[in-house]
């Protein structure tokens, strides 16, 4: 293979890879979703995958786009309501496995947004893990989208 071409295919494979930390964490699918334009809050869904042999656990994330970022699930009580809540201890993300934020699900919230977020917007979030990795993203604002992370779930029993 020539040298124009070895670089050619490394730059294909670079731009076709999801985004990677500084370890075997790798985020696909992220994207952000508010109400409307005028809304104060809203929330990242994406696919956490862990390449590594050994578990990691999402502890935090973090952005300016609001004054504060939280992991959430959402839980159904006693009364039957379906609650958002925080997860402090974060989302753990088993070897050679993925986790799954999705709407009805665990989530990154973004309350009292610094700016009003309407699609094709783009949110830099960063997202930090007990290993210490850290992934930076730039996630884009789509009220819209499907959530890919349902559908690869639908039909599966996930004890995440």
């Amino acid at each position: 293979m020539t040298p124009f071409k070895t670089l050619l295919a490394a730059a294909a494979v670079t731009f076709a890879l999801p985004a990677f930390a500084d370890s075997n964490i790798a985020v696909r699918d992220a994207y952000a979703r508010v109400s409307s334009p005028a809304a104060k809050s809203g929330a990242i869904f994406m696919v956490i995958e862990n390449l590594g042999t050994t578990a990691d656990r999402l502890v935090s994330a973090a952005s300016e786009a609001a004054a504060r970022v939280e992991l959430h699930t959402h839980l159904a009580g006693e009364d039957g309501i379906v609650r958002m809540v925080e997860v402090a201890e974060g989302f753990e993300v088993p070897a050679h496995d993925s986790h799954a934020l999705a709407r009805g699900g665990d989530h990154v919230m973004l309350m009292g947004l610094t700016r009003p977020l309407q699609e094709g917007d783009e949110v830099a979030l960063t997202l930090t893990f007990e290993s210490g990795a850290r992934v930076d993203l730039s996630v884009p604002v789509d009220p819209t989208r499907e959530d890919a992370a349902a559908h690869q779930m639908q039909g599966m029993d996930h004890a995440h």
